[in-house]
């Protein structure tokens, strides 16, 4: 964060900033930006404006205008009342699962007279659906163009009267003092995204003793985090988002209490209606499911599912077993509805051979390709361009291994309503 970006913000908040904001078309900015800074430039209101402080304005708007149309995908119509900064957006929470978590965080904590601390909070997108959920909530961070964004969150959703934030060290927090703590530590640094949890900030120890000191904790953290990294006594839960598994969420003291120490959580949106719809996969122990040669349908799990280690809980939804016992993809004589699988059909088995394989797809005058692995090592564009495919249908490729051998399954896809009826 420099002087420059949070001056701009802060005249972005300002009646003439707020004016403008709401002048600028959506795709302006992106189809000729040079244009755009001009024409703003150019505009009456910046008239009397020092020509840094304009620059910083128009800068501000402009980046403003870019980041809303980014967030669409995370929040929908409600980015077009947001604000954001690059690094905010990209570590945002989702709305519909920040939601889906502040219900959880209220169905426990509702009752105490003591607020939730939402620390870390970036831009406020858990601290706003927490707030929404009517939780009393303070947010921390200590980013002051953070805290600047969060505030202007806070005002534009009308929540001032239940969520407030402030420029502060998170590690410095008296957890015990809250009703429930949720902690979103920063997974980037200058050079990227972090993946090693101990090179989060705060770092993972630390994070976890900030959930483990309150009465009830949440931490939300990425989606990749080691199995060994989770606490004992913790309940791990994998999320995924139109079947993309974007986080890691672990509860802590009553927010654990009941939960099974491993669940799956799946956010779905529907078609056409944009309504959202949550599946949960709980570890009902199954064990290690079946091997089997492949069968007509071959089923890919959810991969929070996989995330969550729960594949034995999806093959016994589709009477399914695995092809490899170190790979999660499954397969079934059934047809078996379930969201927490896609199913193809299988129409032919062959060990790996790109010769073969594009004889198999043009003589099925196949021309587009789905090519989806896993367990193999096959370099996936590489392999697309050396099929030199021109047919008019379309097929899914499956690259897997049985054991130590390379396979190759040639699938199609199975449409909403098909009953299964022959190849």
């Amino acid at each position: 964060m420099t002087n420059r970006e949070l001056a701009g913000f802060l005249a972005l908040r300002s009646p003439v900033g707020e004016r403008l904001l709401g002048e600028v078309a959506p795709g302006e900015s992106a189809a000729d930006p040079l244009r755009a800074v001009d024409r703003l430039r150019r505009h009456p209101a910046l008239a009397e404006l020092p020509e840094e402080e304009a620059a910083a304005l128009v800068h501000a708007l402009l980046t403003q205008v870019r980041l809303r149309s980014r967030a669409k995908a995370k929040f929908g119509p409600l980015a077009d009342q947001m604000f954001f900064t690059p690094a905010g957006l990209e570590q945002a929470t989702r709305a519909p699962v920040a939601a889906y978590r502040a219900r959880r965080i209220a169905d426990r904590v509702a009752s105490a007279t003591a607020p939730v601390a939402d620390l870390c909070c970036g831009i406020g997108a858990d601290l706003l659906a927490l707030a929404r959920a009517g939780l009393s909530v303070e947010g921390v961070d200590q980013d002051p163009l953070t805290v600047a964004v969060a505030e202007a969150n806070i005002a534009a959703a009308g929540l001032a009267g239940r969520a407030q934030v402030r420029l502060g060290d998170a590690t410095q927090v008296r957890s015990a003092e809250y009703a429930a703590v949720f902690c979103d530590p920063a997974r980037r640094s200058h050079r990227g995204r972090v993946f090693d949890p101990r090179a989060y900030s705060p770092a993972w120890d630390t994070v976890v003793a900030l959930a483990q000191a309150a009465p009830a904790g949440c931490v939300k953290a990425a989606p990749g985090l080691p199995h060994e990294s989770i606490p004992d006594g913790t309940a791990a839960e994998w999320i995924s988002v139109d079947r993309e598994v974007k986080e890691t969420t672990l509860w802590f003291g009553a927010l654990a209490e009941g939960a099974p120490s491993r669940q799956a959580t799946l956010v779905r949106t529907k078609p056409g209606s944009g309504e959202v719809e949550i599946i949960t996969v709980v570890d009902h122990r199954l064990g290690t499911p079946p091997l089997s040669r492949p069968l007509r349908y071959l089923y890919e799990p959810d991969n929070a599912v996989v995330r969550s280690h729960l594949v034995a809980e999806a093959a016994a939804a589709v009477n399914g077993a695995l092809l490899d016992p170190a790979i999660a993809y499954l397969t079934s004589d059934s047809l078996v509805r379930t969201p927490l699988c896609q199913v193809y059909e299988v129409r032919e088995v062959m060990p790996f051979s790109l010769k073969r394989l594009r004889a198999a797809l043009r003589e099925r005058n196949v021309g587009t390709v789905t090519i989806k692995k896993r367990g193999s090592a096959v370099d996936v564009e590489r392999l697309r361009r050396d099929l030199k495919l021109r047919g008019s249908e379309t097929a899914v490729v499956v690259l897997t291994r049985f054991g130590s051998r390379p396979y190759c399954l040639l699938c199609a896809e199975v449409a909403a309503g098909e009953d299964g009826g022959s190849p």
